[in-house]
């Protein structure tokens, strides 16, 4: 959350003062000596708190705590009061104002109130974007498409980073996907509304990333292959991290930085800082059953962007998918399914592959999509592929496949 607070007073001294207060603490002021200069500030949408003084030419404190009462009856209000406003300040306390301060207060006095009041602000907004995200179904859930407990792991990990504020170190083989990781826990944390900028690391200087670290404030800034940052960017990166906090790292590798690290070509205190919060995307091949629920995906979005129709994915297809290695993970899966949905010839599965390989693989995925559709209870599973019980445990056994691991 951006740490903003709209600071009203008419008295300018008094402004520029506490204003300055508040920017050395790290908080971001926005200065209006007026009613008039302060109202356009005041939505739903304003993730700060307001602290105003009470007497004011035109429209008072009163005036602007009734219009955010009005708006955002949960947006905080700090008031500032002379000696003889007190009783009228603990009385608008019981209208709605967070506190009050007696001027002239000290910045330790208007730090600790402001600081109370952004933490208060901070539970409201995250209340209000987990429900709004609860209604639409989570980024984590719309995007990493797979029904297997690696998968969900995978949703539960990007839940877990988002929720830190941490700086983040996404791993995994080429194709993973680091990227669209990165979005993801993005989208899932309180400043889903700020900016995502992403950069390769390879060739950056620090001109460029501190504009990258300027163009993505209050949001998240993406470095893609972290491994490829020069050596004099690196150095700046570690000060950004420590002057910038707005900003939210997150920094993806295919490369082994523990041993760019001991090499000497990676800034050890830069790879323990992002050592700290580490999600790593497994392979395909950790989790073949995914494999038909990614490759409709990816074909239905590629129909949508071309305006095609969605084409029917033959079984026959869907075993070869899974009987192949994919060392280019969801890149080439992804390239698969755009020669699918293009009506293009695809890629030639392993010439090894023989019909019983193919026939396997068609079972097991039938059997974890009836597994998925029944939340893990295996006797509605087994009778929606009209199997007997025994038959059914005798094929999940065959295929490693457990029925309480598909279960909510």
């Amino acid at each position: 959350m951006m740490r903003r607070v709209l600071f009203v007073d008419d008295d300018r001294a008094v402004r520029e003062a506490l204003g300055q207060t508040l920017e050395l603490a790290g908080l971001r002021p926005t200065l209006a000596g007026s009613y008039i200069e302060a109202k356009d500030h005041i939505s739903t949408e304003f993730e700060g708190i307001v602290v105003t003084d009470i007497r004011m030419p035109g429209k008072d404190g009163f005036a602007l705590l009734d219009l955010v009462q009005k708006a955002d009856a949960e947006l905080p209000v700090v008031l500032l009061t002379g000696e003889a406003d007190v009783p009228m300040a603990v009385r608008a306390m019981a209208s709605g104002a967070f506190d009050f301060l007696e001027k002239p207060c000290t910045g330790k006095d208007l730090l600790a109130v402001v600081e109370k009041a952004l933490e208060t602000r901070a539970r409201v907004m995250e209340a209000r974007f987990s429900r709004a995200a609860g209604k639409r179904g989570d980024a984590a859930a719309r995007i990493l498409v797979g029904s297997s407990p690696v998968a969900e792991g995978l949703r539960e990990a990007a839940r877990r980073a988002a929720r830190s504020g941490a700086e983040v170190l996404i791993t995994g083989a080429p194709g993973a996907g680091n990227s669209k990781l990165a979005e993801v826990i993005h989208l899932l944390s309180t400043n889903a509304r700020r900016p995502f900028v992403k950069l390769a690391a390879a060739g950056l200087d620090v001109a460029a990333l501190e504009a990258g670290f300027a163009q993505a404030e209050g949001g998240t800034l993406y470095l893609d292959e972290v491994a490829d940052l020069p050596r004099p960017a690196q150095f700046a990166l570690i000060e950004l991290l420590e002057t910038r906090p707005a900003t939210r790292l997150i920094a993806g590798t295919y490369r082994d930085l523990p041993g760019e690290a001991r090499a000497g070509r990676f800034h050890p205190d830069l790879y323990w800082r992002l050592e700290a919060l580490k999600v790593r995307i497994p392979s395909l091949s950790e989790r073949p059953e995914d494999i038909p629920a990614l490759f409709r995906h990816y074909v239905a979005t590629a129909c949508e962007q071309a305006n095609l129709r969605a084409p029917e994915i033959p079984p026959e297809m869907t075993a070869q998918l899974m009987a192949r290695d994919w060392p280019g993970n969801a890149r080439a899966l992804m390239s698969e399914a755009m020669r699918f949905a293009m009506g293009l010839e695809a890629g030639e599965p392993p010439e090894e592959l023989g019909l019983s390989e193919r026939m396997a693989a068609v079972e097991k995925s039938l059997l974890a999509e009836a597994l998925t559709r029944a939340g893990g209870n295996a006797t509605e599973a087994a009778s929606a592929l009209k199997l007997p019980r025994k038959t059914f445990y005798d094929k999940l056994a065959r295929h490693g496949l457990r029925p309480e691991e598909y279960r909510d």
